[in-house]
């Protein structure tokens, strides 16, 4: 065995074992990529209660984890996510039921997303079906979107009275408040092809065939980045939303000299140097 396949085999051993146990979510680690799949049949894999749960329980343990790669967020049952769950919504205004109990509901929600955005790995959202509501605003928490064509979308928390509240931050983010102004106040319905041309969408193709090519293609991108400097610069990212100027400059100079002084960024250098792959790329 070569010192490079060593090193290659002890950086992607698995901890599989150590995620936890879910009811509306299903988990897929291969090759140090982990696909979430929502699963949640009777609701056209609808948030609820325990779905949030369980997505917070799976990202908690893999956030720290540096041999899980990557992320990708799916649906089963041919839909990414039809939204939040309506009955339990229809629950919460039941007599009795008063505003801090559904306030705390409502955040509850926002646990998932913030989450999901912050997750130091790449982040892939892979839509077929539809993204309604809910399901769009957890889709941009990705850091790349893909969906077909033909996938559905809108945000229909007004028609039913109702505000988007804990998405709207992330889709002004991906889509900027012009477009999301639009597509937030009208009850919009659009395609696939639509999405792409507002911003919720990095690439379409014609089938979940085709996306799961694309999605192969920024694996194998991902998977020749040091995965310490994919979290710090996903850091670095999410920084520049609240700092700006000489502050944001001398933050990220305190990242750089981190990681230029870490074990990785010494093998990336070295490995550059030696002409040869670091220990984390694929052989």
């Amino acid at each position: 065995m070569s010192i490079a396949t060593a090193r290659q085999m002890t950086f992607m051993h698995s901890v599989m074992h150590n995620l936890p146990p879910t009811t509306k979510i299903q988990t897929q680690l291969q090759d140090g990529w982990l696909t979430i799949w929502l699963d949640n049949p009777k609701n056209k894999n609808a948030i609820d209660d325990a779905m949030c749960a369980d997505l917070l329980g799976v990202m908690d343990v893999v956030r720290e984890d540096r041999t899980i790669r990557g992320i990708t967020l799916r649906g089963k049952n041919g839909i990414f996510c039809s939204g939040g769950d309506l009955k339990s919504f229809n629950a919460m205004q039941a007599p009795g039921v008063g505003h801090a109990e559904v306030a705390k509901m409502n955040r509850g929600i926002g646990d998932v997303l913030i989450a999901l955005n912050e997750m130091p790995q790449v982040v892939i959202c892979l839509v077929e079906g539809a993204a309604i509501a809910g399901g769009l605003g957890l889709m941009c928490c990705g850091d790349v979107i893909l969906a077909t064509e033909d996938s559905k979308f809108s945000l229909t928390e007004t028609m039913l009275g109702i505000p988007p509240a804990q998405i709207a931050p992330f889709v002004v983010a991906r889509v900027g408040l012009p477009m999301a102004r639009r597509i937030m106040l009208t009850g919009a319905r659009f395609t696939g092809l639509e999405a792409l041309g507002f911003g919720l969408l990095d690439e379409i193709a014609v089938d979940v065939d085709g996306l799961e090519e694309i999605e192969a293609k920024i694996k194998r991108g991902v998977l020749r980045c040091g995965p310490g400097a994919i979290a710090a610069t996903k850091h670095l990212i999410l920084s520049s939303r609240d700092k700006s100027g000489t502050e944001m400059m001398d933050h990220a100079a305190d990242v750089f000299a981190t990681c230029m002084l870490s074990s990785e960024g010494k093998e990336g250098i070295s490995s550059f140097v030696e002409k040869r792959k670091p220990n984390w790329s694929p052989s």
